[in-house]
């Protein structure tokens, strides 16, 4: 006689929605937690963002993920470029409220509202 687990399809239905639902929170929580822009740089460069004591990984790509920015960061996300352990530039960045942190109560849209603008690149090469 061949075995079963003992469930109906009613519960592997059940069991199928609950690992999505839960797959779905947890992308919900990783996206929650992070902001993503895209950076053109001078070779060589350290970007900081936001007085930050460590600087961005910037990928091959140009694509940078870091932390949601204070509402200190609204008017601009403060940045410098370092090179040999020298300041070479820095001023502020375009900033975007991140939707996302209306659907993270009370913490994201206390600490975490601002983030970077995925729609543009900020073109760091460029002379100002």
């Amino acid at each position: 006689m061949p075995r079963t687990s003992g469930k109906t399809t009613k519960g592997h239905a059940m069991e199928k929605l609950c690992k999505l639902l839960g797959i779905g929170i947890v992308s919900g929580l990783i996206a929650g937690c992070s902001t993503t822009g895209h950076f053109v740089v001078p070779e060589g460069s350290r970007l900081y963002l936001h007085e930050r004591l460590e600087p961005v990984q910037v990928q091959t790509d140009g694509t940078v993920s870091t932390t949601p920015f204070f509402w200190t960061a609204v008017a601009g996300i403060r940045y410098r470029l370092e090179k040999d352990g020298m300041v070479t530039q820095e001023g502020k960045l375009p900033a975007k409220f991140r939707v996302v942190s209306i659907f993270w109560p009370p913490y994201a849209i206390i600490y975490w509202p601002i983030g970077l603008n995925p729609e543009i690149t900020y073109d760091l090469k460029k002379e100002k």
